[in-house]
């Protein structure tokens, strides 16, 4: 009979325990001690390796020639707990052997000696499933219980568990696999299953799994099923992944607000025979990946998605607000709720989208704050109250080489600079030009400046204000120092639309409504740019005055 993956190539030592040495090193250097407890606890999600560690130490406490802590797999207590013959290691299934009577029952036999290992041992498997007169039960044999006995308790829901019951245990905790251990396992598996496994698609099926490694064995024996070479294309197909181009034209639906659209996607999917139910789930997935996206700096590593599929929820991402994603998710969330109580599923799913494209049908929360960030949008800027204080002056953007300091409202007062026509003052005692202190403070502001991750998308949201200035930043960078965005683009005539106030406005309002910040805006000008921005004829000028040489000007 041929034997599933995750059963075939179950680890029978603590080394070969795929992502927890927390686990795998503190049990090994017990048993190598001689520090072997009454009760252990395993917890954690399924498929790391809870049921397998206790297995391995069932059999290492029984072995009669450990190796190092872990079992030699040779002696007679080893093949017989690997063949089941040996009926001092007891697996028990609490989700059905979960009563008061199973218990007292397992307290009986508990009082007896081993038959044939050193050690009796009870592995109860998810033992929050428990009852609570089980539990009490259980409570004193699990404190005091009989030098031959061992109790190892496993479940995925530690929470559930009676602190009496906790207390009396040592807990290790199991966590989720990184995909980059289970990539290389099932690589390893594969080869020698005499198949083929690609890097990617080994990493696809490790981000599909979730940290879990059964699962992912699980996906692997079903694409050996398809292929013996297990390609992208392979796990697409077997994992359900090809073919959803509709959960991409559903998102453009809600952001278009073309309720028409995403009706018709729907009636194509009835028609293919698309659970109801499952196109929530899966458009609810979507919507999360996008919100990762626009939330994180890098959000690849939590998606499960093809490198060409993440690129296309990518571009997405940058054209859908975030309060239409949140939205999405809160009716997706009710609507899959509704589903499951038994109303007509197809009604409820169109019923779901027809109010994320007409977000005035729906009264809940997260339409409201849509509504509120797309009047925001629209409002004008004086309304909005995005605009900077008059009385605190911006570094305007010039078209000359050298950026020149932003001029102050001026006073009725002036000052020593105004006094005096500058040829009145003596070449020595001449200050230094306002051009010349702003260059320098724009060079200062440079050398601290960070690269603006949200750039792209700020020129992406720039469009819905105004599609002349984000054409003419197209391609630019964008630098962060303090409280200025610097725009690094060699395009003067972008700079001179920048002089128009309504265009400042704008690219404050995209710059806020991404960032959620109010910046000040300036040139992106750093010391070697600064350095080539200068006139030509100054520099050789200048060069030339060094050297001695006498240059006439006409």
């Amino acid at each position: 009979m041929y034997q599933v993956l995750y059963r075939k190539w179950r680890p029978q030592v603590f080394a070969d325990v795929i992502g927890q040495p927390q686990v795998t090193k503190t049990l090994q250097n017990e048993l190598t001690a001689g520090r072997v407890a009454h009760a252990y606890l395993f917890t954690g999600c399924r498929g790391t390796g809870k049921t397998t560690c206790a297995k391995i130490l069932a059999k290492a406490v029984n072995c009669l020639h450990p190796k190092d802590g872990d079992p030699c797999g040779e002696c007679e207590i080893c093949r017989g707990v690997q063949d089941g013959s040996i009926m001092d290691i007891v697996e028990i299934d609490a989700a059905s052997n979960n009563g008061v009577d199973n218990i007292r029952m397992l307290r009986e036999e508990a009082n007896f000696t081993p038959a044939v290992a050193k050690y009796r041992v009870y592995i109860i498997d998810e033992v929050h499933m428990l009852s609570a007169g089980a539990f009490n039960a259980l409570l004193k044999t699990l404190e005091e219980p009989p030098a031959h006995v061992i109790f190892i308790l496993a479940t995925t829901e530690v929470q559930k568990i009676p602190a009496t019951i906790l207390s009396r245990c040592q807990r290790f905790d199991f966590h989720r696999i990184a995909p980059e251990e289970i990539a290389a396992r099932l690589r390893y598996i594969a080869g020698q299953e005499g198949a083929s496994l690609d890097e990617e698609a080994a990493m696809l099926l490790a981000r599909l799994a979730d940290g879990a490694m059964r699962d992912a064995l699980s996906l692997l024996d079903q694409c050996l099923g398809r292929s013996r070479d297990v390609t992208v294309e392979v796990v697409n197909a077997a994992a359900g992944l090809a073919g959803r181009e509709h959960l991409f034209r559903l998102t453009d639906a809600v952001k278009e607000q073309d309720s028409a659209a995403a009706l018709s996607v729907i009636d194509e999917m009835h028609k293919a025979g698309k659970d109801m139910a499952r196109l929530c789930e899966e458009f609810s997935s979507h919507l999360r990946s996008l919100m990762l996206i626009k939330t994180m700096k890098d959000a690849r590593p939590l998606i499960a998605v093809t490198n060409s599929e993440y690129e296309q929820m990518e571009k997405q991402a940058l054209t859908v607000p975030l309060p239409v994603i949140l939205h999405g998710l809160d009716t997706m969330q009710d609507a899959l709720e509704r589903m499951y109580r038994g109303v007509d599923r197809r009604t409820e799913i169109e019923m779901a989208f027809l109010k994320l494209c007409c977000p005035e049908l729906d009264d809940s929360k997260a339409a409201l704050l849509r509504r509120i960030g797309a009047l925001e949008k629209r409002a004008p800027a004086a309304v909005s109250g995005l605009t900077a204080p008059v009385s605190q002056p911006e570094p305007q953007v010039q078209t000359a080489p050298v950026p020149v300091k932003p001029v102050s409202i001026p006073t009725p007062q002036a000052t020593p600079e105004t006094s005096s026509p500058p040829e009145e003052q003596p070449a020595s005692a001449a200050k230094p030009t306002k051009a010349a202190a702003s260059a320098k403070s724009v060079v200062e502001l440079a050398e601290n400046a960070q690269p603006l991750a949200e750039w792209p998308e700020i020129v992406q949201t720039l469009k819905q204000y105004s599609r002349t200035i984000a054409a003419a930043f197209r391609g630019t960078k964008a630098y962060v120092s303090g409280g200025y965005v610097l725009i690094d683009s060699g395009n003067e005539m972008a700079f001179s639309l920048l002089r128009e106030s309504s265009q400042r406005d704008s690219m404050r309002r995209a710059i806020q409504q991404v960032t959620g910040k109010v910046y000040k805006l300036g040139p992106y000008r750093p010391a070697d740019k600064q350095e080539q921005a200068r006139d030509p004829l100054k520099l050789m000028a200048e060069r030339a005055e060094k050297a001695g040489i006498d240059v006439v000007e006409e």
